[in-house]
């Protein structure tokens, strides 16, 4: 198997080399800058690795491999609307550099764009299992937009939303690879469970990072959680554990609209550390991402692309740093 940069750096090719319209220019202007920004590209990564390990041609996977992250940034590009975000990777979100109605009619072209990649493999239980999982994501979405106006999230509700929103996707990177290389059932889905335990870890990390994390390697605002009041596992758990003036100090956060955010930002996190809502986040990331590994460790494949899988979850989960 090759390493993730090699991987990193075929499917970084591929993305450079999509052959945009180039008109209209508002609506594919937007598309080739926002890819533009690059990212992790997990997913397009796993899907290779993946159907490598199962004993396939990675060649034969990439095409799906760019749909999967031409359809995860079209998310990006809808979730940046609903959320208001101002920025994506260090830079302006696509509707703050131009408007709401371009970047929901270009990520309306990229789910199209993503669909015709991953069409050209052929493959209808492939197509099943992206079809599958972009309704989940839709549904995710729909949860986590639900949650803004409660104040009765449970925790399971949260990992529930998290996995559909999230951990879901990199599951499906890891079957469709699988299913390119014609593995069977089960090897495919011993990957996509060590996939989904991969994205509840590496989400609850996101949540860890949009508190502490460093702006400049985090790509987003830090503190955007909390100005937006966002039920993530760390604020569900501080309603949960806060009592007396903790919780007369969180409803004040939360509710008034007149503080500023640096104080807002400063003053929720102080109220985190206090109740320990970063440890009970901690803990949760280390469960799952043994599940993660557990799973791989359960795939037959050699020895060393156990490692690699293994290796990339303990990296997501923030381990190694």
């Amino acid at each position: 198997m090759k390493s993730f940069q090699e991987y990193l750096a075929i499917v970084n090719d591929a993305i450079a080399l999509i052959p945009y319209p180039s008109r209209p220019n508002q609506l594919y202007e937007p598309i080739a800058y926002h890819m533009a920004l690059g990212g992790k590209r997990v997913r397009p990564v796993l899907a290779l690795m993946a159907c490598d390990a199962m004993g396939g041609d990675p060649s034969m996977a990439l095409d799906a491999a760019v749909g999967l992250e031409m359809f995860h940034n079209f998310t990006l590009l809808h979730d940046d609307v609903m959320d208001n975000a101002d920025v994506r990777r260090g830079k302006a979100t696509v509707h703050r550099r131009w408007n709401d109605n371009t970047a929901i009619l270009s990520g309306d072209t990229m789910l199209t764009i993503a669909t015709q990649y991953i069409a050209r493999c052929a493959n209808w239980q492939v197509m099943n299992l992206f079809n599958k999982t972009a309704i989940e994501i839709y549904e995710g979405q729909q949860w986590d937009m639900d949650y803004e106006n409660r104040n009765d999230v449970s925790v399971e509700e949260y990992l529930m939303m998290i996995r559909l929103k999230t951990s879901v996707l990199l599951g499906c990177a890891l079957k469709m690879g699988a299913l390119i290389a014609d593995a069977d059932d089960k090897q495919a889905d011993l990957l996509y469970d060590a996939g989904v335990n991969m994205g509840l870890a590496f989400q609850l990390r996101d949540d860890v990072l949009d508190v502490w994390g460093d702006p400049a390697t985090f790509g987003k605002e830090i503190g955007g959680d909390i100005m937006n009041n966002k039920k993530t596992f760390l604020l569900i758990n501080a309603m949960l554990l806060s009592k007396g003036d903790d919780a007369d100090e969180l409803r004040h956060w939360l509710n008034d609209p007149y503080v500023t955010r640096d104080d807002k930002v400063a003053g929720v996190t102080a109220l985190y550390e206090r109740l320990g809502v970063r440890q009970l986040a901690e803990d949760a990331i280390a469960h799952y991402n043994d599940l993660a590994v557990a799973a791989f460790n359960r795939v037959k494949m050699s020895d060393d692309d156990k490692q690699s899988f293994i290796q990339l979850a303990n990296k997501l989960a923030g381990r190694l740093f």
